[in-house]
């Protein structure tokens, strides 16, 4: 079975293939960096776009280039303002060849007000980490959860549950999918 990943990013493609290998055999992950069209940093229901943007994209690729993925999987990172807090999140939006959609999130973790100020004037997460860290390619590894929770939580770890329930729909299409 494969599966498109709206990203080239190392821990969404593995990811994907851990989420989608616990329900699927023979699973075959690849990414494809497409826009989400929304902004670098997306806020609060932002991030749903531009996860479900990904999926989107990948599906119209899918039909042009004949690739024969099952699933589309779009994920964003983003930020929520919840209970006067602000929280790092990902997204997740995948979509089948029929049109059907799911969505999950990633569990999420608090930001401290600094980030919170720089994420309101568009920077991304990921910048933030990189100058806080000083490695500029965390987001690419780690991740700002990783950091913050000194390794024991990494950024794929996040994804997996995220992308595991954005599968709810498909696994139980009776319930969610009724025609």
């Amino acid at each position: 079975m494969k599966i498109l990943v709206g990203s080239n990013n190392p821990v969404k493609l593995a990811a994907a293939k851990e989420a989608f290998s616990a329900y699927f055999e023979d699973v075959v992950v690849e990414g494809v960096d497409v826009d989400s069209s929304v902004s670098d940093q997306p806020l609060d229901e932002e991030t749903f776009e531009g996860a479900e943007q990904r999926a989107k994209v990948l599906i119209k690729l899918d039909e042009k280039a004949d690739i024969g993925a099952s699933y589309f999987v779009g994920i964003e990172g983003g930020a929520f303002n919840i209970y006067s807090k602000w929280f790092g999140v990902g997204i997740v939006c995948i979509m089948n060849r029929n049109g059907n959609v799911g969505f999950g999130t990633s569990p999420m973790f608090e930001l401290w007000d600094d980030a919170k100020d720089k994420l309101l004037e568009g920077i991304e997460l990921g910048d933030i980490m990189g100058e806080v860290t000083g490695d500029p390619n965390i987001k690419r590894k780690e991740g700002a959860v990783g950091f913050l929770t000194d390794g024991i939580v990494k950024r794929k770890d996040l994804y997996i549950p995220g992308i595991k329930l954005a599968l709810i729909p498909f696994l139980k299409e009776n319930l969610y999918f009724k025609k």
